[in-house]
């Protein structure tokens, strides 16, 4: 299959399956992730085809939206049902695999060019302006209090501590948010990092004044 034609349907097949989603892991979040993706991408010379397939199918087997996950890995049967070769298809699920935070305590670097290409891209997403109106999101979502100051943030040391987690919206920040700055693996992706890392900052002081009155 032609790859422009395989990147459409695969776009519209993303679509199909995220159309609805309130929890912040929308058609548009991936849709502002493949551009970042693609934009990092070409600064670091990766494979733009590997990356764009990648961004696209990223978040559709996502533990946040199929609870505890489902049998069937949606992407690599999609991947093979496009007649993608099992060698791409098996480079593709890994760098998808890779592209999670799974905690404070968990290292999730990679050597792999192309996973950390779409891992900034993905995590530039999730903070900022943007980053805070989807935490705000996926805690509503999830039924979680926006802020509850006798609950404090916690550093999970595993993945499966952090899936567990229930607390509010607000330590989300203190758990992965406030670390991603330093997490960044491109160099764009660091000064991208920057500017929504301080707004973050600054709408935290701003809420905790408001708090206190």
């Amino acid at each position: 299959m032609e790859k422009e034609i395989l990147l459409k349907e695969t776009e519209d097949f993303v679509k199909s399956i995220l159309e609805g989603d309130s929890s912040g892991h929308d058609w548009w979040h991936i849709h502002r992730v493949r551009n970042l993706a693609l934009m990092i991408a070409k600064s670091e010379d990766a494979d733009l085809f590997i990356v764009e397939l990648a961004a696209l199918l990223h978040d559709i087997d996502d533990w946040k939206l199929a609870g505890k996950g489902s049998e069937e890995q949606k992407a690599q049967k999609w991947l093979k049902r496009c007649a993608i070769g099992d060698h791409d298809v098996a480079r593709i699920c890994g760098i998808i695999e890779g592209v999670s935070f799974k905690g404070a305590g968990v290292n999730t670097s990679t050597d792999i060019l192309e996973c950390r290409v779409l891992q900034d891209a993905d995590r530039l997403d999730a903070i900022g302006a943007i980053g805070i109106a989807r935490t705000f999101a996926y805690g509503g979502s999830r039924g979680r209090g926006i802020y509850d100051p006798s609950i404090p943030p916690e550093m999970h040391t595993s993945f499966e501590n952090y899936k567990k987690s229930t607390a509010p919206t607000i330590n989300h920040f203190y758990e992965k948010l406030l670390l991603l700055k330093d997490q960044m693996q491109t160099t764009m992706g660091r000064t991208l990092a920057e500017q929504r890392h301080d707004f973050m900052r600054q709408f935290l002081d701003q809420f905790y004044a408001e708090w206190n009155c």
